[in-house]
């Protein structure tokens, strides 16, 4: 039958409860156990013969005479019901052929026992229909074949697909226990503007949008960084957040357009210091997700429990092309003749150094596979992080380096407001020159600086970690990821 056959059907059996003065969708329903309870105290429901109430959706139905079995599932566990004409009597027997359907959300009454076959099971007294529906659940045999249309119907996905309830019970797991790993060292949590008049704490292309009650145009936050550092100002130490940001940019398997992100950031501490805290939060959140420290992402074998390599930026970049970042050519327009040196058939658009040394260096940092702590990054690919004391031409930036990517950045935070101020105009300079992903001069945030900020050390990482660790493209692993309308 076509979907429309099945749908006409379907309303005539909606019509046929409605003559009968039964209530289709009622608020109400007298479960008495989860399917996932009935099953764990099986036995003992059994040998007391207490009435169950369960209830759930049928995902399958065999009518084989005077006996229907059918499977329902509440989104804990599946259950066999029996419904015998012989236990329920006649009429409710017919009324049930003639009105229930593969999809519909039913309630049965009854007691526990064991089939012939060794099934336990829910022998009926009793049904009443919770929520007739009105198209059917593809069969689970054929499913969503269709990754479009998997993401679009997103709740058929699950039905049929049991890994992707999984993941959202492991997403759930995932943000929750570093929630509680920040909350046990004194972190607060926070919850900062999404809407901004200036965007800061990355290099990214923003969403805009218009308020009206203001009338102005805002963007869609791209960080929580400036924030939670005025929060350090006005006096709370240790801050962190969990919570959406949006970046205008590509779509690709490890990038979306928004997503989860956590930071934190605590005052008096150096980032050095604070590196074995976040191999800590890492191993941790890892075991307790998914229950191992050992990954295979794409072509990476990853060990969390091993010892974490470090890497030098520039050494590393040196070693594979022959030039040090620190040193390198800024001029304007020098990058293109860079990247046509070392990547010959270069056809890019790239002109500014530093998006030059950025991109050489992610087709060297494909190869690592990590656990890896990454330091020495130039102080030109990083506006808002303090210069190392030792050598100005780099900050004190720390990057977890996991299966050839970056998962997370760990930072000495800049608080000379002065440095700040130098970096920004450098910045917006750069806006101005079309550069859109360059961040915007915040004066408001140079202002709260010059009140006096102290030390910071600060950390980032987004839902890119739970994915990479899931082997999921992060679309997969987002529960209901944007989609272009059809």
């Amino acid at each position: 039958m076509s979907a429309e056959d099945i749908r006409f059907e379907r309303l005539k059996k909606l019509a046929i409860l409605k003559k009968q003065e039964i209530d289709p969708y009622p608020a109400e329903s007298f479960r008495t156990h989860e399917n996932a309870v009935f099953l764990k105290s099986f036995e003992s429901l059994v040998s007391s013969q207490e009435k169950v109430i369960l209830a759930g959706r049928i995902m399958s139905q065999r009518d084989q005479g005077g006996i229907i079995f059918v499977d329902l599932f509440d989104g804990t566990e599946r259950i066999q019901a029996l419904i015998k004409k012989d236990d329920i009597g006649e009429k409710s027997f017919d009324l049930f052929v003639e009105t229930v359907s593969v999809s519909d959300f039913i309630e049965v009454a009854g007691k526990a026992f064991t089939t012939k076959r060794g099934m336990n099971s829910l022998l009926a007294e009793s049904w009443r229909m919770l929520a007739k529906s009105l198209n059917q659940v593809p069969d689970e045999w054929f499913g969503l074949k269709d990754e479009d249309e998997r993401y679009r119907k997103r709740y058929l996905d699950m039905l049929l697909n049991p890994d992707v309830a999984s993941i959202a019970k492991k997403r759930s797991i995932f943000w929750n226990t570093i929630r509680s790993f920040m909350l046990k060292r004194g972190f607060v949590e926070v919850e900062t503007p999404i809407l901004e008049t200036k965007t800061g704490g990355a290099e990214a292309r923003p969403f805009t949008t218009h308020h009206n009650a203001l009338d102005m145009d805002v963007y869609l936050r791209i960080s929580h960084e400036l924030w939670h550092k005025k929060l350090i100002v006005g006096g709370l130490p240790k801050v962190f957040e969990i919570g959406r940001v949006f970046r205008n940019e590509g779509m690709s398997f490890e990038h979306a357009q928004d997503y989860t992100h956590f930071e934190f950031y605590e005052a008096y501490q150096d980032a050095r210091r604070g590196v074995p805290m976040l191999i800590d939060l890492l191993r941790t959140v890892a075991q307790e997700t998914f229950g191992t420290l050992q990954f295979q992402i794409g072509k990476h074998e990853i060990d969390l429990g091993a010892e974490w390599k470090q890497i030098d930026y520039n050494k590393y970049m040196h070693d594979e092309y022959g030039f040090d970042p620190r040193e390198v050519d800024q001029s304007p327009g020098a990058g293109r003749g860079l990247l046509q040196k070392h990547i010959p058939d270069y056809k890019g658009d790239i002109t500014e150094t530093g998006r030059a040394v950025d991109f050489l260096w992610k087709q060297l940092r494909r190869t690592i596979s990590g656990p890896a702590i990454l330091a020495g990054m130039p102080t030109y690919l990083e506006p808002l992080a303090k210069k190392n004391k030792d050598d100005q031409r780099v900050v004190d930036r720390f990057q977890i380096i996991l299966a050839g990517s970056e998962i997370g950045k760990a930072f000495n935070e800049l608080n000379d407001p002065l440095d700040q101020r130098e970096r920004f105009e450098h910045q917006q300079a750069l806006r101005d020159a079309g550069d859109e992903e360059a961040q915007m001069a915040d004066f408001e945030y140079i202002e709260a600086m010059e009140y006096g900020m102290p030390p910071i050390f600060g950390f980032g990482m987004s839902e890119r970690v739970f994915s990479f660790l899931a082997g999921k493209s992060i679309r997969e692993s987002q529960l209901f990821p944007l989609m272009k309308p059809k």
